[in-house]
């Protein structure tokens, strides 16, 4: 295992990671506006249970079939995904099965069964159980898609923040120590609240979009005016919870993944007081020159504000791109080896596992029986474990992740979330001070259609600055991608990835043909409904 994949193309690791994005990408258009829309519904059902009234049975069970053909869909994608673990990363899965098995098999034995339940009940139970029963199969929907969440998201924090485990190199596998170090790190904790706010965001910008849609076709004004105003509100609160998250997720980041946070901001030499970037020349096309420029051309910043992010201090130390290369001391006084000495302990390390194996091949020893040249090389593996994955690396330049990919999506997620809050404040406004459905607010509407498609951008944008942050590692600093992937040919991969992006293709024009459908075809009263739409005056 520690030499087996050396010869490993570079197209069989493209090939492999993209197909395993684009599945990523299209999971991820279903999964957030199930979480969303759980919230959305569970509320408008809270609100007829407690009224009695019939309009607000209706209108739950209008967006409970929205959520209930988005659910399906992010079902099939998602089984995909877990596949291509076994298929395209079968030296990831061999080695780290033990523990990022774990919280996999919690979520589909615990959560994915738990929504799986309940959700019959909350589309086939209505009048069949009562009202209270039947809300709370509701909520346990929305809470079982979150639980998912959740074991998902840990296990992806683990690559990013590996913690709780032990490497066993007589099995060539790292082994679990703590669950609880696993389930509940300070990565995992970050990224679940920053990822489920933001779900949250989608499915509130989702019900508004399609409120106003109806809004501009002067029909179903009483549930467009009541869904919006309960989506509003949570988007709002929504969107300023995902910039709190957010910042205590960059203050993570800057921790464990310092070369990211320097990717994101394009921050080529670090020091105190270091501004976050607003606008600069960074060029979309190709890796900057960062050696010998000293930072991006025509850079305007917020003084202090990326050291206040990264360190919690104006005056904090945040270190640059060159800085991690060279070596630095970080701003709680953790001295960081430069790369090429991680490079070098790492390969230290794997000369020494591969030693070690060889000498224990024969037999089994235990501890108390070892002989003293492989307890020696077992003490030299355990001393450099830390740069293990380092000793794959061929040039420390490979450890610096796309700038402009990094440094764009990131700006982009970051501005659409400013503009949803500014965006939510004028909505709020016009609805409590006007009455919104009048045709002269005609452009907000307008402007909230347009905004469902940002929200998405925004979304897929923060994925695109976790995973490709963190490259090239598929767990920080003890696995690249290169060590990771199958030994299988790229045109394998490359075939089955065109024959992905067909399905998944087909499968994203046919929810949206279905759900536009069912938003033109409109709730089902049960009782006959008066529109009034009043005109400016």
């Amino acid at each position: 295992m520690y030499n087996l994949l050396l010869d490993v193309t570079a197209s069989t690791i493209d090939w492999s990671r993209a197909q395993f994005a684009l599945t990523a990408i299209y999971h991820w258009l279903f999964v957030p506006l199930t979480l969303g829309l759980a919230v959305i519904m569970g509320i408008v059902e809270t609100c007829y249970y407690r009224t009695g009234k019939a309009f607000w049975k209706d209108a739950a069970r209008f967006w409970q079939r929205l959520f209930g053909i988005n659910f399906a869909m992010g079902v099939a994608t998602g089984i995909i995904l877990e596949f291509e673990f076994g298929t395209n990363w079968s030296n990831y899965s061999w080695m780290v099965g033990d523990v990022f098995g774990a919280p996999l098999a919690i979520e589909g034995m615990l959560a994915f069964f738990m929504e799986s339940t309940f959700v019959a009940v909350m589309f086939f139970g209505w009048d069949k159980v009562s009202r209270g029963f039947h809300l709370t199969s509701t909520w346990l929907t929305g809470l079982g898609a979150t639980l998912s969440a959740w074991w998902i998201l840990v296990a992806n924090s683990w690559m990013q923040y590996p913690v709780g485990q032990q490497f066993n190199a007589d099995t060539m596998r790292f082994e679990m120590t703590s669950f609880t170090d696993v389930a509940f790190s300070p990565f995992a904790i970050d990224k679940f609240f920053h990822t489920v706010t933001s779900s949250w965001m989608i499915g509130a910008i989702f019900v508004v979009a399609v409120s106003s849609w109806y809004l501009l076709k002067q029909r179903e004004v009483k549930l467009a005016k009541e869904s919006m105003k309960i989506a509003a509100i949570t988007g709002l609160c929504a969107t300023l919870l995902a910039a709190f998250t957010g910042d205590h997720s960059a203050y993570m980041v800057s921790k464990v993944q310092p070369m990211k946070l320097a990717a994101m901001e394009a921050l080529y030499n670090g020091g105190h007081k270091q501004g976050l970037t607003l606008v600069s020349g960074v060029s979309p096309f190709g890796q900057p020159d960062y050696e010998n420029q000293h930072e991006p051309p025509m850079r305007v910043a917020v003084p202090g504000a990326l050291s206040f992010l990264a360190t919690h201090s104006f005056d904090g130390y945040v270190p640059g791109i060159n800085d991690i290369i060279k070596g630095y001391t970080s701003h709680d006084g953790k001295v960081e080896l430069p790369l090429k000495e991680k490079i070098a302990r790492g390969k230290k390390a794997i000369v020494a596992l591969s030693e070690y194996r060889k000498m224990t091949a024969d037999r089994k020893f235990t501890p108390a029986t070892l002989p003293a040249e492989a307890r020696e090389r077992l003490t030299t593996l355990q001393e450099n474990l830390p740069y293990f994955g380092y000793g794959y690396i061929k040039n420390v330049h490979d450890l610096v992740p796309n700038i402009p990919v990094n440094y764009y999506s990131f700006r982009l997620m970051v501005g659409v979330g400013c503009l949803f809050v500014l965006f939510y404040l004028v909505l709020l406004h016009v609805m409590y001070h006007y009455d919104v459905a009048e045709r002269r607010f005609r452009w907000l509407h307008i402007a909230a259609i347009c905004m469902l498609p940002m929200a998405y951008l925004a979304s897929e944008s923060g994925w695109i600055v976790a995973e490709l942050g963190r490259q090239p590692w598929t767990i920080q600093d003890m696995l690249p991608v290169n060590v990771a992937v199958s030994d299988i040919s790229s045109g394998s991969i490359a075939l089955t990835f065109f024959i992905f992006l067909f399905l998944f293709t087909t499968m994203l024009l046919v929810e949206i043909n279905i759900l536009i459908k069912q938003i033109k075809r409109g709730p089902e009263y049960s009782e006959p409904q008066v529109e009034t739409v009043k005109t400016a005056e």
